[in-house]
């Protein structure tokens, strides 16, 4: 057929075949000075309140964290609010005081019991703090909202605990060998229990992949516990390997992860908290020794009698200085913490960070209903709640 004719009629031609659709990005657009001075206002305000900020300022971490992390140009929002947090917290306090007195009743009513009290404590208090953990998280996705629709969480944080304490043992007995497919089992609990709208997630992680990212830790550990300056390095990797790993896992339905990050993509920021730590331990130590100095040149009292059993309570002011400077020391401690393992770490691993086939997610509707914030107080109360 000549190149120049007029196609015969009823001819037409094949279509062009659609490219794929290219990965979103993950952004986050937070700013570096505004989280310091939040964390910064935040951490003073739990000096002056005796602690009792600090659920306003999780609340407020977390706000900015959400607000700044934008999926296919759409930022994420937080609707938890600080008051829900002190009145979970209050609630499991009523939980978890009655235990505690329990157990110390008992080592003070028989001192040989208390060894074997203790085991089956923490025991029950591992089983509770797992059972925590999961119902936080069933919180913190509730008030998790994209687009208008929320995240949410259905399954049961007693069979989840069941099962952590299960992998835990397992992990015990293969002398840690089997924790990479505990993590990836409960992971895969966790988010095939996890929904946006309708859609269902799922993790596709598996523990051999898992494993063969991390298994150099089984060599590396024993030598940062001669070698302690080996511990950034080595905590550092495997955060970093075990993020790439959980990211890549995730997905809700139709719509996948893949995480870039590289290996030593945190190295930096472990150090620069062990520096911080560093300097803010030498701060404190000058302050109180500057203290100590003026109480036996001006206070009227000799270093023997300061160094002797109830000494320090002759020179109150000095006890005055120990005491806030403490305090100081650990918020200054969690002002560095958050700003470099909280806000950089979470910057870097979106920044590496694709989502392929977000239009998966474009038409879902709405489904779940709100969670207590019961579970997260709980695990504020065992030291195991996280962002």
């Amino acid at each position: 057929m000549d190149q120049f004719a007029p196609p015969p009629i009823g001819y037409y031609p094949p279509p062009m075949p659609v490219p794929p659709p290219l990965p979103a990005q993950l952004d986050f657009t937070g700013d570096r000075k505004s989280f310091f001075q939040l964390v910064a206002r935040g951490a003073g305000l739990e000096l002056v309140t005796l602690g009792f900020y600090r659920f306003w300022l999780v609340t407020d971490i977390r706000r900015h964290l959400w607000s700044n992390t934008v999926i296919d140009g759409d930022a994420a929002e937080y609707t938890g609010r600080g008051r829900e947090l002190l009145i979970g917290f209050l609630i499991a306090l009523a939980i978890l005081v009655p235990i505690y007195l329990a157990y110390f009743l008992i080592s003070v009513e028989a001192e040989h019991l208390q060894a074997a009290a203790s085991i089956p404590l923490v025991a029950a208090f591992y089983v509770f703090g797992q059972f925590a953990i999961y119902r936080a998280r069933r919180y913190r996705l509730t008030r998790t909202v994209w687009r208008g629709v929320r995240f949410w969480m259905s399954g049961s944080g007693w069979i989840y605990s069941f099962w952590a304490s299960v992998w835990l043992l397992f992990g015990i007995v293969t002398l840690g060998f089997a924790l990479p497919w505990r993590a990836a089992a409960l992971e895969r609990y966790k988010m095939q229990h996890s929904w946006y709208g309708d859609l269902q997630g799922d993790f596709v992680g598996t523990g051999r992949q898992l494993f063969k990212r991390i298994w150099w830790m089984w060599l590396a550990v024993p030598a940062a516990l001669v070698f302690g300056v080996a511990w950034p390095f080595v905590y550092a990797y495997f955060k970093a390997e075990e993020w790439r790993w959980w990211m890549s896992g995730l997905r809700i339905g139709g719509v996948s992860v893949e995480s870039k990050l590289e290996s030593d993509a945190l190295l930096d920021l472990y150090w620069k908290v062990v520096g911080w730590y560093a300097l803010l331990f030498i701060a404190f130590l000058i302050v109180i020794g500057g203290a100590v100095a003026l109480t036996i040149t001006a206070g009227g009292i000799t270093g023997a009698e300061l160094a002797a059993p109830g000494g320090i309570m002759k020179a109150i002011p000095l006890l005055v200085v120990i005491v806030v400077g403490y305090l100081a020391l650990a918020l200054s401690l969690s002002v560095a913490a958050r700003l470099y393992l909280s806000r950089d770490v979470w910057a870097r691993v979106l920044a590496t960070t694709v989502v392929t086939n977000i239009a998966a997610a474009a038409d879902v509707a709405a489904r779940g209903e709100l969670a207590s914030a019961v579970g997260e107080g709980i695990a504020d109360g065992l030291d195991v709640a996280g962002f």
